[in-house]
């Protein structure tokens, strides 16, 4: 369920109009990424990635497109995956690194493949849109983990709930969170 919510938040994100900077997204398709690796497992996350970005890019992309997308997705998630184990960064701060680690990493494939450094000089502005994104799409990821009970996640693969469940959400929380919608 939330990989089909990544891929529909990508999809419709194509639909926006264009960025000053060519490529350039938000990247709200990640959210679910980020909830399926702070919730589920790393390797739940790669999989959503890559039917995100595979499935995502037939539709509405391209081969090449597909190319940057992917490698670049495998790699922030598995930055998102080490940044997580630390117990000192919060969900926000591992998806900005994440969406700015994206970028450079679509920045520096483009280069290599076309073999111009001249794309390079995108980089300060990928990193910064890469910063707007990673807050936007922590943000929202965070909102949902504070808003949605824990019980409906656990409905979505209840077989995981024992093993990886609730790496990033507070249960005091969520049960005070249970309590007042009850009243």
């Amino acid at each position: 369920m939330l990989t089909a919510l990544s891929l529909i938040a990508f999809l419709l994100e194509g639909l926006l109009p264009p960025m000053w900077i060519p490529g350039a997204r938000l990247g709200l398709g990640n959210v679910f990424i980020l909830l399926i690796l702070a919730i589920y497992s790393p390797s739940y996350a790669f999989v959503a990635v890559i039917v995100k970005c595979v499935i995502g890019n037939l539709i509405a992309g391209s081969l090449s497109s597909m190319v940057y997308s992917l490698a670049a997705g495998l790699v922030s998630t598995g930055l998102s995956a080490l940044l997580l184990r630390l117990p000192s960064l919060s969900l926000l701060a591992v998806s900005v690194a994440s969406a700015c680690v994206h970028n450079v990493v679509q920045c520096l494939l483009f280069c290599a493949i076309s073999m111009t450094a001249q794309a390079a000089a995108y980089l300060p502005y990928l990193v910064m849109l890469g910063a707007i994104g990673g807050v936007a799409v922590g943000t929202a990821a965070l909102l949902l983990l504070s808003r949605v009970p824990v019980k409906y996640f656990l409905m979505l693969e209840p077989t995981l709930a024992p093993q990886n469940f609730g790496a990033c959400v507070d249960e005091d929380k969520e049960n005070n969170t249970d309590q007042r919608r009850e009243m």
